[in-house]
């Protein structure tokens, strides 16, 4: 027997997710569902599926799960963060404007920037960066481009570039180099005036038109070779993201947009 599921699509700075309530909804296997609902010809079409929950520990206030399009458990989604926090407020399951989440990745903290009743940006707390890759990779070696791994919660591997418009993007063979024995999120990115300008493959969705923690990983990555000051504009096809790294805790705080695009129902 079928059941219906409500569910919310929202984006990021065009990162676009389906959201789905487990409180009220139990979805018995969302790597089935992310994939089967992602694609974008025969389904909803999105870069994934998120799963709102309770949290089980006291230090956060709900949880979250995200599955990429191809059925893969992502640990951390800087864009998917920033939409549950719109989400819980403006659906009223919250009415706090600082909201302790639970990921894959530990607890991350929400805070939403209103004017009025309105939310005009969502913030988030992204942590620390490690620029240590706990596997294989080897900077210049195995055939890959030179780049800077960092990870935000998960892996990320940043190449700086003068032709990013020139850059094909195909980033499935990095995603997979046996370098990443986990695969790997991939940034192209350029230094222009006006800000860095980013393009994303994401590990299990491919292109997408924005990455949360892709945009934090080229900020720090941007900082730590003098490319950048402390705070970056990141430029993405979906929009425009801000990262601060913060001296006091070192931690990283990216600062964007959250929408929503509409509600449906799905068997």
């Amino acid at each position: 027997m079928t059941h219906r599921i409500h569910f919310t699509k929202m984006h990021g700075a065009g990162n676009d997710y389906i959201y789905v309530n487990t409180l009220l909804y139990n979805i018995a296997d969302p790597s089935a569902a992310a994939i089967a609902w992602s694609d974008r010809h025969k389904g909803i079409g999105s870069d994934g599926l998120v799963l709102i929950g309770r949290s089980p520990i006291p230090e956060a206030d709900f949880s979250m799960r995200i599955f990429n399009a191809d059925g893969s458990e992502a640990r951390m989604c800087g864009n998917a963060c920033r939409c549950v926090g719109k989400y819980l407020f403006e659906k009223g399951l919250t009415d706090k404007t600082e909201i302790g989440l639970l990921t894959a990745s530990g607890v991350k903290v929400i805070r939403l920037n209103l004017c009025g009743t309105v939310i005009e940006s969502v913030t988030v707390d992204m942590g620390e960066p490690a620029f240590e890759h706990p596997g294989q990779y080897l900077p210049g070696k195995r055939n890959l481009p030179e780049g800077t791994f960092v990870s935000v919660g998960n892996p990320h591997f940043v190449v700086f570039t003068d032709e990013l418009d020139l850059i094909a993007l195909e980033g499935s063979m990095l995603e997979c180099h046996p370098a990443f024995p986990e695969r790997c999120n991939i940034e192209f990115a350029e230094m222009r005036p006006d800000g860095i300008r980013v393009r994303v493959w994401e590990r299990g969705s491919g292109i997408t038109m924005a990455c949360g923690t892709g945009a934090c990983a080229v900020a720090a990555a941007a900082c730590k070779a003098g490319r950048a000051g402390r705070t970056s504009k990141i430029i993405m096809d979906g929009g425009i993201l801000q990262v601060d790294w913060c001296e006091q805790d070192n931690h990283l705080y990216l600062t964007g947009p959250a929408e929503f695009v509409f509600d449906g129902e799905i068997e």
